[in-house]
């Protein structure tokens, strides 16, 4: 079984060669086999403090610089679990939780993304669970959020919000 903290949409820039996170969201992170962010990260700085906690796979946002380097999806898997990891902002699809789950071709077991600044947790019937955590730093008239996901071969993955 592994616990992954999911993180989106902290666009951070450093102030004085460092980026502020949250400390109760590194003190949440603290303990996860990984960390996954969805992307809108800013700047490189805040992939470095999330490293020193966990191995971190990370997308590019609609905000990061080519610079950075990142993929717009990627397939990782955890104990068996295939989880999908995609900003959302590209693509097919109405809505943001639209274009993330129609981001990979065939639907992994999980399908993390950020983009809305909007907390979700949705499972869908014979679909994805869909977990968009939020954001740390910018939670746009919601309190800040981050998520961690369960995964476990043998029983289907869950999700829980972490409000800061």
């Amino acid at each position: 079984m592994s616990l992954i903290g999911l993180v989106s949409d902290t666009h951070l820039q450093p102030r004085g060669g460092a980026v502020a996170l949250p400390p109760a969201l590194l003190r949440g992170l603290s303990g996860v086999a990984a960390i996954l962010h969805a992307g809108d990260i800013a700047c490189r700085e805040v992939l470095d403090v999330l490293g020193g906690i966990a191995p971190v796979h990370a997308v590019c946002g609609n905000v990061d610089s080519p610079g950075l380097g990142l993929p717009v999806r990627l397939l990782l898997e955890f104990d068996g679990v295939e989880v999908g990891l995609t900003h959302g902002h590209l693509g097919a699809g109405r809505t943001t939780p639209d274009r993330a789950r129609r981001a990979f071709p065939r639907a992994p077991s999980v399908v993390v993304f950020g983009h809305s600044h909007r907390p979700l947790i949705q499972r869908i019937p014979e679909g994805p669970l869909l977990v968009n955590p939020g954001s740390p730093t910018q939670p746009r008239g919601r309190a800040p959020t981050f998520a961690l996901l369960q995964v476990c071969g043998d029983v289907p993955p869950s999700a829980r919000l972490i409000p800061l």
